[in-house]
């Protein structure tokens, strides 16, 4: 958090942050354009949003993307903010969004990283295994994994419903996936898109999720609570051997 803290001090980077919450996914060159300051001077600026997990920055071809990292925020959220004057900040928060969905032309790409003590193999399991999946996400993610194969969203609550289905894209265990998403396979668009990105890094791994094609703003704002509880669950399932000792997803609903 002390080096949240320290990033979010500075009036640059912020307005660096506010920049990627306008457009999400820009290069260093558009994220640095127009600044009144040398460009090795903004590069270090990016650095220390970088360091303190707020910024990640996500390789696509020769292109080097800088997305908006909300787990510290939702990390300050939980610790400072929840306890205070909750409802009071949701009806703000319910009215900026509102005032944003007016002001937005595109939906953003939704970024969330975080990091796991655990193998590259143990989240590649936690992310494919049935079993697994309906441990920490309530439902079990069901497919062969094969790069063309469907993959299915199952509930856990034996009634073989699927809420969301979609196609494995590519498959390489045990660090990248990318599967389609589709919550309402009915609907005449492109589905959503999700990749699963595992680095290691000695006894940790940094996991990265990149949800983007999607819908519409509200689709956007179900995700932004959505992915935080899924993967804080099997953070803390990996980590500890359970998940949290009650459904994180539920808090959103339980606080509105």
């Amino acid at each position: 958090m002390e080096l949240v803290f320290k990033a979010l001090a500075d009036p640059t980077r912020r307005l660096l942050l506010d920049r990627l919450r306008e457009r999400n996914g820009q290069t260093l060159r558009e994220l640095c354009e127009h600044l009144a300051m040398a460009r090795q001077s903004a590069t270090q600026h990016v650095d220390v949003l970088v360091r303190a997990n707020l910024v990640t920055v996500v390789r696509r071809g020769r292109e080097r993307l800088h997305y908006l990292n909300p787990a510290p925020i939702h990390e300050i959220e939980e610790r400072w903010i929840s306890g205070f004057d909750k409802p009071r900040l949701a009806a703000l928060s319910a009215i900026r969004h509102r005032a944003e969905e007016y002001a937005m032309t595109s939906v953003p790409t939704y970024v969330y990283v975080t990091y796991i003590h655990a193998t590259p193999e143990q989240v590649w399991r936690a992310l494919t295994d049935a079993d697994l999946t309906a441990r920490y996400w309530g439902h079990a993610n069901v497919s062969d994994w094969q790069p063309g194969s469907a993959w299915e969203h199952r509930r856990a609550d034996g009634s073989g419903v699927a809420d969301v289905v979609g196609r494995v894209l590519t498959a390489e265990p045990p660090t990248r996936l990318v599967i389609t998403f589709e919550d309402s396979p009915d609907a005449e668009r492109e589905p959503s898109v999700v990749t699963f990105l595992v680095e290691p890094h000695q006894d940790i791994v940094r996991l990265t999720v990149t949800h983007e094609n999607l819908a519409d703003l509200d689709m956007f704002h179900g995700i932004s609570n959505g992915w935080p509880a899924v993967l804080s669950n099997l953070k803390s399932l990996l980590e500890t051997g359970d998940a949290l000792p009650q459904a994180p997803w539920e808090m959103t609903g339980a606080h509105a």
